[in-house]
């Protein structure tokens, strides 16, 4: 029996919140477009963008200490904290349009009010954050931010950081109090089900296993049924535009696509683990997100926090992560991923990073080998009085570290995200971690510049009456705040 083989305007691959923005913003752009998404597990948003698997936090630079680097002169650089703020701030536009134009089906309660909190010990940590918060305070986007080294001042935040703490260690606490928290699964479900009421066709326990461009720019993909026995039933779809939103997979999906842009990439993966409680006791006494400062030798994204998450309506507490190492690219991958990913151009910068980043490798292998009794302690750092029956480590996601070429040094380590696109503009593929989900719109709109320079300036006009800070204007944010926050979701009214 022939493969079927049917042409689409635009395939996007995976099913997170990647694919679910860019699906938002082509079916508006676009609404005669015919767009399919194609995921490989039964229900969608559950690697990166499962909100157990990730740590929900809205990243805006109002805690994390990666994004303001001190210079060599002891200034604070804030430019990226910038950066992601504005980029986080065009995400929330975006959710709030599709919210007022009754566009999030089922998506109520996505966004909940969640304090943003840095807290450090240690008279030199202090020091420094004292530094950051005078220097972030001058900017507007961050003139809200309050800072505290008293420890009955920071009680006020988040008494778990100070109960039981010895009264004579050095302490000091930031607090952006109009942070979030945001289910991204709730999300991303939401959004791709508006895009198949606007017309998107969704494919789940479907997934690309190859993909190869023709001579007229499109490109043939090989789809797999994995409803039927695995991969024994399989069908052709061409499509003019094809993206790669497939998280850990999406690395050896651009390799076999055989676009130059790929050429030369490695990935690096690490998995994470969370302590997690729903005592309701000690759920009600912690209301932030509060982020510490990462150990000598470990990945940014390995930062500690002390997290509150509300996640299906229910409220928890998350501590972590604490990082893992597995060759699997995705949590539900192949052990054979890492393997399956070398290729002649990626094999130097994939050991040069090796060797020069021992501090990493030793990392992960204290990690690994950490004891339920050092991860206690690790917490304790932040909530000495944490019990260990009040306490269960959960598995959260597994994240794939950009390896790229560098002439200089043969290859370096990326922790941000890394937008691969052809130079036809016929496929464009999504690599890396954090911020990642937060700073979704801005990737997919750098994405839609780049790929489609010849209709970008016609649409600008929609995409901002949908993101008016785009256009240079102002929008009231209290007013997105009511439109998306569940009232019962927000903290301050538990």
């Amino acid at each position: 029996m022939p493969e079927r083989e049917e042409t689409v305007d635009v395939v996007l691959v995976g099913g997170g919140i990647m694919s679910a923005t860019l699906a938002a913003l082509i079916t508006t752009l676009e609404p005669t477009w015919s767009v399919e998404i194609h995921e490989r597990r039964a229900e969608l948003a559950q690697e990166s963008s499962n909100a157990w698997n990730n740590a929900g936090t809205g990243h805006a630079a109002l805690c994390e200490l990666n994004y303001t680097p001190e210079r060599a002169d002891g200034s604070i650089d804030i430019a990226k904290a910038v950066t992601i703020n504005e980029q986080f701030e065009l995400s929330r536009e975006l959710w709030h349009h599709l919210a007022t134009h009754d566009r999030l089906p089922g998506g109520d309660g996505f966004l909940s009010t969640t304090p943003h909190m840095t807290f450090v010990r240690g008279a030199d940590n202090a020091d420094y954050l004292r530094r950051r918060y005078e220097t972030l305070r001058k900017h507007p986007l961050f003139s809200d931010l309050e800072f505290s080294t008293d420890p009955a001042r920071i009680a006020q935040w988040a008494p778990l950081l100070v109960d039981d703490r010895d009264p004579d260690e050095v302490v000091a606490a930031t607090r952006a109090a109009a942070g979030t928290d945001v289910d991204f699964g709730r999300l991303t479900r939401a959004m791709i089900g508006d895009a198949v009421d606007r017309g998107a066709r969704l494919h789940l326990e479907s997934e690309i296993t190859r993909l190869r461009q023709k001579k007229d720019g499109t490109w043939t993909l090989r789809v797999a049924d994995r409803r039927w026995n695995g991969h024994l039933r399989s069908r052709k779809v061409r499509a003019k535009f094809v993206f790669v939103g497939a998280g850990g997979g999406a690395l050896p999906l651009l390799q076999s696509s055989g676009i130059p842009e790929a050429k030369g990439f490695g990935g690096f993966p690490i998995s994470g683990q969370f302590l997690k409680t729903t005592n309701p006791q000690i759920v009600a006494q912690h209301q932030a997100k509060v982020y510490g400062k990462a150990d000598i030798g470990a990945p940014p994204m390995s930062v500690p926090h002390l997290d509150t998450r509300v996640v299906d309506g229910g409220t928890a507490l998350l501590f972590g992560p604490y990082a893992g190492w597995s060759m699997k690219f995705l949590k539900h991958g192949s052990w054979t991923d890492l393997i399956r990913s070398i290729r002649p151009g990626n094999l130097i910068p994939m050991l040069a990073v090796g060797v020069r980043n021992l501090d990493l490798v030793k990392y992960l292998v204290g990690e690994v080998t950490a004891t339920d009794t050092d991860r206690l302690r690790t917490l304790r750092a932040f909530m000495p009085t944490a019990h260990p029956r009040d306490w269960e480590l959960v598995t959260a996601g597994q994240r794939v570290q950009v390896i790229k070429k560098d002439r200089a040094q043969g290859g370096v380590l990326e922790f941000g995200t890394e937008l691969v696109t052809a130079a036809d503009g016929t496929i464009a593929g999504l690599l890396g971690a954090s911020p990642g989900a937060s700073t979704a719109v801005a990737t997919m709109l750098d994405l839609l510049e780049r790929c489609f320079p010849d209709r970008i300036d016609g649409w600008q006009p929609q995409l901002r009456t949908m993101m008016p800070s785009l256009g240079g204007a102002e929008w009231d944010e209290s007013f997105e705040l009511e439109q998306l926050v569940d009232d019962e979701q927000v903290g301050s009214e538990r």
